[in-house]
């Protein structure tokens, strides 16, 4: 007989953690049990690629909550396995170590894996990417004490921020992106010539509209980029940063709607009785989207789901309406965006570039969608009250740093 548990949650990371966490919040008394492929406790991902990979925060100050406060709320961990099947009629999970557990309802909370590169030597040693703890120390312990020259094949957050990190340390870093900009997913053209500057400046050799083709190697390990233009980057190590596959193989198998991810309700529910989906691998339809279906990877949409599925599962229907917002952390720059500058028609910048300290503000038909704030809590904490409220404001008025964004509320 499969061991039954009330409520299982899939995935260790935030989203997972999380869940748990908004359920005996709420109040929820049952069974909770976490699956999680990893041999560790739930911890922060953001710190990654920052903070960590520069040696500038222990992993025991990245842990969610401590292993007192698991126990004490009697949350089970299952680490070190993960869920390989699922059977929605009998309502049961395969784990990878063989054993069937039961559920009541199941929190699907597993992100993704790293994108990589699907071409010739994409497998010498050497190539590495960024999304555990096992995946820094591994980089950390080929870096070594010595300088190394190292490409990164990506010019957004992850890879940024690695190059950041990595520069700060002292090493060589050279930066390919395929795309004429960086950061050109999720910001403005304004930001993307600040940081592809602010980075040259930090030393980093910055190469835009730069496609990889393959990899070359000796003895089995990488020593070249090989690119789209003939050219060879000689690198001793390379970390590619080019996003996610969302993980969703087992839902998928078991008939679940998907697109780029596992479509999920407004509730957070997928297509499968009884089990929801949250956090990176999550579809939606979001408000602040013009209801266009995104799947977002970010802290607070982790955060959000999950709490939306906790209230629902003890009864309490909130949808999920939550502002998107991320963050970005390089050399001494903190970039805070919030709401999706989706198909904006005009980009407002307040400040100026050369202070260090701006916001670019993004417009739709007048309203007032998005904000990207460079060293600027103050904007952004204002920004997204402006955002929430859907103002209607002209350009020439938000360009004036003077005045505070907090005036165009109604």
């Amino acid at each position: 007989m499969p061991l039954a548990h009330e409520i299982l949650i899939v995935g260790g990371g935030h989203a997972g953690a999380q869940a748990a966490i908004s359920l005996r919040q709420n109040g929820f008394a049952g069974t909770i049990t976490i699956v999680n492929r990893e041999n560790a406790l739930p911890y922060e991902r953001p710190p990654l690629s920052k903070e960590y990979l520069a040696k500038e925060r222990s992993f025991e100050r990245m842990q969610i909550r401590p292993a007192e406060y698991w126990a004490e709320k009697e949350i089970e961990i299952e680490t070190g396995c993960e869920v390989v099947a699922l059977d929605r009629r009998a309502k049961t999970a395969k784990l990878s170590d063989g054993r069937e557990l039961s559920y009541g309802k199941l929190v699907w909370a597993c992100g993704g894996n790293p994108r990589m590169l699907a071409c010739e030597g994409a497998d010498l040693r050497g190539i590495h990417s960024i999304r555990t703890r096992t995946d820094i120390d591994a980089i950390e312990a080929e870096l070594g004490e010595a300088p190394k020259r190292v490409g990164i094949v990506g010019g957004g957050y992850i890879g940024l921020e690695a190059a950041a990190s990595l520069s700060k340390l002292g090493h060589d870093v050279v930066l390919l992106e395929a795309l004429p900009r960086v950061l050109a997913r999720v910001a403005g053209e304004q930001i993307s010539q600040f940081y592809a500057q602010e980075h040259i400046e930090h030393g980093v050799d910055l190469r835009l509209d730069c496609g990889v083709h393959s990899f070359a190697g000796a003895a089995g390990r990488v020593t070249h980029i090989c690119l789209a233009n003939d050219e060879k980057v000689a690198c001793e190590m390379v970390i590619v940063g080019i996003g996610i596959v969302p993980e969703i193989g087992a839902l998928v198998d078991a008939g679940a709607d998907h697109s780029n991810g596992v479509k999920v309700d407004r509730f957070c529910r997928t297509s499968l009785p009884d089990i929801y989906a949250i956090g990176d691998c999550a579809e939606h339809s979001n408000p602040f989207a013009d209801d266009a279906v995104v799947r977002l990877e970010s802290v607070q949409n982790a955060h959000d789901m999950a709490a939306t599925v906790a209230r629902h599962i003890c009864g309490v229907e909130e949808p999920y309406n939550a502002l998107p917002w991320f963050w970005s952390n390089q050399y001494d720059l903190k970039l805070q965006t919030a709401g999706l500058s989706i198909g904006h028609d005009e980009a407002v910048l307040r400040g100026s570039l050369s202070d260090r300290k701006f916001s670019v503000v993004y417009l739709k038909n007048g309203v007032v969608i998005a904000i990207d704030c460079v060293n600027n809590a103050k904007d952004f904490v204002q920004g997204r009250r402006v955002i929430e409220a859907r103002v209607v404001a002209s350009g020439q008025d938000l360009a004036d740093a003077s005045r505070p964004l907090k005036d165009f509320l109604p």
